[in-house]
């Protein structure tokens, strides 16, 4: 994220005017370089620079429009300001056109052109950050783009499946609801030596108990009523492949033993026939609950759990990776403009702030229904949810003192991560004092990198 202190360059061959500008805006607080030529600011402008130029139109030389098409040819983001004594209608409409943020005409109030200023830094600001959102994103590589996140839980999770990608090893993948179990299969099965078989998911939770047999083993013509021809069972469709079997948990115990011997032989018998059929499979079973109690419960098989239970990975819910929620939200809405074709909207601090400190109980599956809305236009943050939209819920049973704790120990954190740990830029941010800083982070025990000013 952007941790350079802002800077404003400004333009003007009027030593007088120049220095009285710059006097004006200093006492704002504003961070000013001055020029008194076009050619010396334009070397200080880049692509990266968290930085607004604001420049006089008529000066010897190259001039304040020469100025902005030189600076936006380097960044066509980046904002321009013009002042002139000399304006009038049609200039305006040139300046703009030609992509300048704003046009002020002297003689002006201080206060304006630091509103402006103000305004213009603040799209600058949001522009670099997500740029480098952006950046991050493209330089993963694929495994990276499925699992998106730094945190240790992802980036351990990634390093996994890509030691057993291609094993023909069986796994067991644990999490949430909507933390992404069949995502985590698919990264097994795509990157693997499986990748050209075929992918079966089976929703164990989603077919009918009556049905589930003959969906998982196939049938013979005539094995029972309305059975009129032969069909190839989901797991000999996989054969070469990957079985995937999501919420086995739910799956009746007589089928659980059936299951088992699947797994073990390596092969399936259609219903109505007494041939063995063998396959090459993987299976990757899925589970939200601990298949373990459920077995000392008496609703899961022990054989069956220790059979699938040769490997074990888990996937963090997103209230364990808090810091991975802005960019998986990017990533989520930039895969929705494509389907969308929209634009995505500036996302704010505030708005990541929001998103850290909510607390995600429908994890990556409910975190991509709020990235489709926000690049709809349909949602803005928590607290300007349209109608029907759930507002953020309160922890059941916390002391709203603990609430309050930890939304202001997430909006400091993510401050501070957008400054790379860079105290000054993240007090100057906050409206806070450094000693205010200091202390607060000592009493929410948050670590952070620089203390440098």
């Amino acid at each position: 994220m952007q941790t350079s202190t802002p800077l404003v360059h400004l333009v003007d061959d009027d030593d007088d005017l120049r220095h009285a500008l710059a006097q004006g805006l200093e006492l704002e607080g504003v961070n000013v370089a001055v020029h008194d030529s076009a050619a010396s600011a334009l070397e200080r402008i880049t692509h990266e620079a968290y930085a607004v130029l604001v420049t006089d139109i008529r000066m010897p030389g190259m001039d304040g429009m020469a100025l902005l098409k030189a600076a936006l040819s380097i960044d066509p983001t980046f904002p321009v300001i013009l002042i002139t004594g000399h304006g009038d209608v049609q200039m305006a409409v040139d300046a703009m056109r030609a992509g300048a943020y704003d046009f002020i005409e002297k003689p002006f109030q201080a206060s304006r052109l630091y509103t402006v200023i103000d305004r213009a830094l603040e799209k600058r600001r949001l522009v670099l950050e997500n740029r480098t959102l952006r950046s991050e994103l493209d330089g993963h590589d694929a495994l990276s783009l499925r699992l998106v996140g730094r945190t240790e839980g992802i980036v351990r999770l990634r390093e996994q499946i890509a030691m057993l990608a291609d094993t023909d090893v069986d796994v067991l993948v644990r999490g949430e609801t909507g933390a992404g179990k069949e995502v985590v299969a698919r990264a097994l099965h795509d990157t693997g030596g499986r990748a050209k078989g075929n992918f079966v998911a089976i929703n164990c939770a989603a077919v009918p108990a009556d049905m589930i047999e003959a969906e998982l083993f196939g049938h013979e013509a005539g094995a029972f009523t309305g059975a009129s021809k032969q069909r190839i069972g989901k797991l000999e469709h996989a054969d070469g492949g990957t079985v995937f079997l999501d919420e086995i948990e739910s799956m009746p115990l007589d089928l659980q033993a059936k299951i088992l011997r699947a797994i073990e032989t390596r092969s399936v018998e259609r219903l109505g026939s007494n041939k063995q059929i063998a396959l090459d499979i993987r299976i990757v079973a899925a589970s939200k609950s601990d298949l373990m109690l459920e077995s000392d419960a008496g609703r899961f098989r022990a054989d069956l759990y220790y059979r699938l239970n040769v490997v074990t990975l888990d996937i963090p819910s997103l209230r364990e990776r808090r810091d991975d929620i802005p960019l998986l939200f990017f990533f989520l809405a930039r895969d929705a403009r494509a389907r969308f074709r929209r634009e995505i909207p500036e996302i704010s601090p505030l708005l990541q702030a929001d998103l850290m400190a909510h607390d995600w109980p429908g994890n990556v599956r409910e975190l991509r229904n709020y990235a489709d809305r926000f690049v709809l236009g349909l949602w803005r943050g928590f607290d300007n949810d349209g109608p029907g939209e759930a507002a953020m819920t309160p922890a059941a049973g916390v002391p709203l003192a603990d609430q309050m704790q930890a939304f202001e120990r997430q909006v400091i954190a993510a401050e501070l991560a957008r400054h790379d740990g860079a105290l000054k830029p993240t007090y100057e941010a906050l409206q806070i004092s450094r000693k205010g800083l200091y202390d607060k982070m000592k009493r929410l025990r948050i670590d952070y990198i620089d203390d440098a000013d």
